[in-house]
């Protein structure tokens, strides 16, 4: 059972992510309807409306045949062509941004509905296309659901207008920019709340005489489920140390659990079972996963063949936003799990890790960029003010700031902007 279950949660992301995902669900309701709307076509009530209003109603066999014709053409062309734009925004964002972005554009659940609903239309056109040859000349019987059809086209026409202006939109690196900032403020933000509230900070967890349970598999550390660990009731209380930070990448042998007491065998399976190591990097944006790809589309975008310092500067800003709620985070928490006799040590990324994975590389790929560098020392110097930050991160900022200076004035050739950075530095302080 526990393994169906974390199968489960283990596709669901990728199920979600899927371009196929909301297309065949929504093609299978429409195939519903078809079957639904032939039944009614029987009933009373429909037959008396057909009399009452007939102009509502197709009643010509050729007419309904004509216009269920020319629906499935167009309807197939629309989708033909809205899958072509689709891809070739997927290989815009890309070659221009980052290939990183492809989950999240591929997710669009908009795009994903306006599909299925042109797939559940055309194949709502051909099953009563069907139906209605099935039925011969007595076009009556499928008035309705000839309707319905035509309708159905004038809705798809509608969402088609709608889909060219999202597209469009969606592939803006503004609005792909804001909504990973948006997606990773609000988990950081919450999980800040969460640690506040129903967690103990800790300022490191001490575990170097405790046993170590060593990792089986290579990929990158999501999470310790504990609704996938069971614990006795009757046993005493068990404590462990969840070694890797969110996101880290942990290697096959690696020490990745450390547990107080020596553990049975069935007890270390348990526990290696109840994690969820993925080898995707960029799954999602919880954790640093959003602030990495913000990093990467700030690289991408000081890359020789692009050169868009704008781009790297929003991203900058959006990512100083992110670092500046991160670095409040305690060094590690603790957690008690009544219903499971279980006690949780985890560990939160340092700031030091921070700088290495987000700013060590903007601040190499713009040390020539006088701009660049200026916001980055910018960003720096706000997350440096932050007044719920420890003494230790605010020293690792501070040497981050020097560092970026110094490459700064190594790669600068100018003595003017040298002297214009140092100057400029100096007023924020």
């Amino acid at each position: 059972m526990k393994t169906i279950l974390k199968l489960i949660k283990s596709s669901y992301n990728k199920i979600l992510q899927s371009i196929a995902f909301y297309p065949v669900l929504i093609s299978f309701l429409f195939i519903i309807l078809t079957y639904a709307s032939i039944r009614l076509e029987n009933l009373e009530l429909i037959s008396s409306l057909k009399k009452s209003i007939p102009f509502l109603f197709i009643n010509d066999y050729e007419t309904a045949r004509s216009i269920l014709s020319t629906l499935i053409g167009g309807i197939l062309s629309l989708t033909v062509f809205s899958f072509t734009m689709v891809m070739v925004v997927l290989n815009q964002a890309s070659s221009n941004f980052s290939p990183r972005l492809l989950p999240s554009l591929i997710s669009n659940k908009k795009h994903q509905i306006i599909l299925g609903i042109y797939i559940g239309t055309l194949l709502y056109c051909i099953l009563i296309l069907i139906a209605l040859g099935a039925n011969g000349v007595d076009t009556n019987s499928l008035g309705l659901s000839a309707m319905l059809a035509a309708l159905f086209g004038v809705f798809c026409t509608a969402l088609f207008v709608y889909f060219i202006h999202n597209i469009s939109t969606a592939v803006q690196i503004h609005n792909i920019i804001d909504k990973i900032h948006k997606k990773s403020n609000q988990y950081i933000r919450q999980e800040l709340e969460h640690q506040k509230e129903t967690k103990k900070l800790i300022k490191s967890i001490k575990h170097e005489d405790w046993h170590t349970i060593n990792n089986e598999k290579t990929g990158y550390f999501r999470a310790f489920d504990t609704a996938l660990f069971d614990n006795d009731a009757d046993q005493p209380t068990l404590e462990i140390a969840v070694i890797p930070y969110m996101n880290e990448h942990v290697w096959e042998g690696d020490p990745i659990i450390k547990s107080k007491n020596k553990l049975s065998d069935d007890t270390v399976k348990n526990l290696l079972f109840s994690l969820y190591i993925s080898t995707d990097r960029h799954e999602g944006e919880k954790g640093i996963g959003g602030m990495i790809k913000l990093m990467e589309i700030a690289v991408k975008a000081m890359s020789p063949g692009i050169n868009d310092p704008g781009t790297a500067i929003d991203a900058l800003i959006k990512l100083g936003r992110l670092l500046h709620t991160s670095l409040e985070y305690a060094d590690a928490t603790s957690e008690v799990i009544k219903d499971k006799n279980l006690t949780i040590y985890r560990n939160n990324v340092c700031a030091d890790e921070l700088m290495r994975l987000l700013i060590q590389p903007i601040r190499y790929y713009s040390k020539n960029d006088s701009s660049v560098i200026y916001e980055l020392i910018q960003v720096l110097q706000f997350l440096e003010k932050n007044p719920n930050i420890s003494l230790e991160n605010r020293m690792v900022i501070q040497k981050e700031i020097e560092a970026t200076l110094s490459d700064f004035e190594k790669n600068c050739s100018s003595l003017l902007d040298k002297q214009r950075m140092r100057s400029m530095i100096e007023k924020r302080k």
